[in-house]
């Protein structure tokens, strides 16, 4: 009886050892020349498997450990013939999940998206409690993307699980939701590692900035950026002469495949028209507020812009003509700026929203008042922008609205008018006033920024490294 329970007990210690080698893809495989002939190493046997000889010696059965010692001394061929040797292309491992991106529609709630893409309600529902206090999916936007992360069920008819979602909030962070080791689920902010990179580019003006901007490689959005920059001190629409130029240096986010993931601030720029040469720098303030400056540390941001448009056409000026409508002469009381209807408006300085919606003939109206002396008007827009209402704080280059043909107007344009102690001026002439003027210690700091951006611009183009010239 005692040996007819040991021989049992051994069948049954072997058929564990072939079972092991089919479910544990790696365990199971054995190395194609460790094998053993008359108790050595040689061709055409199986060596013996450290894991699966010591396993039972782990969990404290020597009796087992000492049978299955035995079983592979003596039956050395069985076992290879059990266990086949498997090259790593013949084993396919099932992806534990994957991502599937949706877009959001105009009238989707999160839930309602994420139970299209395939969560059982209960599930999307205990996901998105999870954002409480990080992210408010009221937010979501029309057209914006989600990544929904599923688990395959393994099972024909089965429906995969929900495993969770992430929601890029920008070039680098995004929201992402995952089951909790609690149960239910939990919500991380992500940062992605990215480099920031400076990048120089310089070219000379045919007949448009943009287009010798497009020319040198530099980004639109880049290009926007700088005329944003100068518009307090330019007008793009008749300082510009041909062969004047330009000098730029912009930072980039690299991520860790050295690609371009975003185009970010500008860090230097020069402008030269008609022989004159304007230059800015960033810097930051010791309380923390970055802001750009001339060569003498004069802040380049004046209290009003001049243009708080891109890209548009001066269509009518200020002054007496013929009212296009009216049919008779009046004084014109702005500036006239013709562009597609949609074209962003900006607020040309900082200030308090006096009164926005519609005004007569003025159509969808904005004014905002910038100090006790100054404010500004915009007129004629197709959409004030959401947000943007009675008594609301804008900062100078915030998009207020967008060009549009509403009141009395024969086309889409910007009417833009400067109002200085209740009377309106010539935006043209009107003297704007000037921005902070750094002195001491801070103006020490600043001259140390600029000279470091100097050296950085001429070691960019030293090492070839500018994005073009011409």
């Amino acid at each position: 009886m005692m040996l007819r329970g040991i021989a049992v007990a051994t069948v049954l210690i072997a058929g564990a050892v072939i079972n092991l080698k089919y479910t544990d893809g790696i365990a199971a495989v054995p190395s194609p020349d460790e094998t053993v002939v008359d108790g050595g190493y040689g061709p055409g046997s199986l060596a013996p498997d450290v894991r699966l000889g010591t396993a039972p010696m782990s969990i404290g059965n020597a009796a087992a450990a000492a049978a299955l010692d035995a079983l592979k001394s003596a039956r050395p061929s069985a076992l290879a013939l059990a266990a086949p040797s498997l090259d790593d292309a013949d084993i396919q491992v099932a992806p534990s999940t994957y991502q599937t991106q949706i877009s959001i529609k105009s009238g989707d709630t999160l839930s309602k998206a994420l139970r299209r893409a395939g969560a059982q309600p209960q599930d999307a529902e205990a996901a998105i409690r999870s954002l409480k206090g990080l992210y408010d999916p009221r937010t979501l936007k029309a057209g914006q993307h989600i990544d929904v992360t599923f688990a395959p069920s393994g099972v024909e008819g089965e429906a995969d699980r929900f495993r969770g979602f992430e929601i890029p909030l920008d070039y680098a962070t995004r929201i992402a939701v995952a089951p909790a080791p609690q149960g239910g689920f939990q919500a991380h902010e992500i940062e992605r590692a990215l480099n920031t990179q400076n990048a120089r580019a310089q070219g000379v003006i045919d007949w448009s900035l943009f287009q010798a901007g497009s020319d040198a490689g530099v980004p639109a959005s880049v290009m926007a950026e700088l005329v944003r920059a100068f518009s307090w001190d330019v007008d793009f629409q008749r300082d510009i002469r041909t062969n004047d130029d330009f000098e730029l240096m912009y930072e980039r986010k690299i991520d860790e495949d050295g690609k371009v993931v975003h185009n970010g601030k500008i860090v230097y720029a020069a402008l030269t028209l008609s022989g004159e040469r304007k230059a800015i720098y960033m810097h930051t303030l010791k309380d923390g507020t970055t802001d750009y400056f001339d060569e003498k540390g004069q802040s380049a941001k004046k209290a009003l812009m001049r243009t708080p448009i891109d890209g548009a056409r001066l269509s009518s000026s200020f002054g007496k003509r013929k009212h296009p409508i009216l049919g008779y002469t009046k004084l014109h009381t702005g500036t006239d700026f013709a562009a597609p209807p949609g074209t962003p408006i900006y607020a040309a300085g900082d200030g308090t929203i006096d009164t926005a919606g519609w005004n007569g003939g003025y159509g969808k109206y904005v004014r905002i008042r910038h100090n006790s002396e100054y404010s500004t008007a915009y007129a004629h827009m197709k959409a004030i922008k959401s947000g943007i209402g009675k008594g609301k704080r804008v900062r100078q280059g915030q998009i207020i609205g967008y060009v549009g043909t509403t009141g009395r107007s024969t086309g889409p344009h910007l009417h833009y008018e400067i109002i200085r102690n209740g009377k309106k001026v010539n935006p043209m002439r009107v003297k704007m006033p000037s921005g902070q003027k750094l002195k001491g210690s801070e103006l020490a700091r600043f001259e140390d920024t600029r000279e470091a951006l100097k050296n950085q611009w001429a070691s960019l183009g030293t090492q070839d490294q500018h994005v073009a010239q011409r």
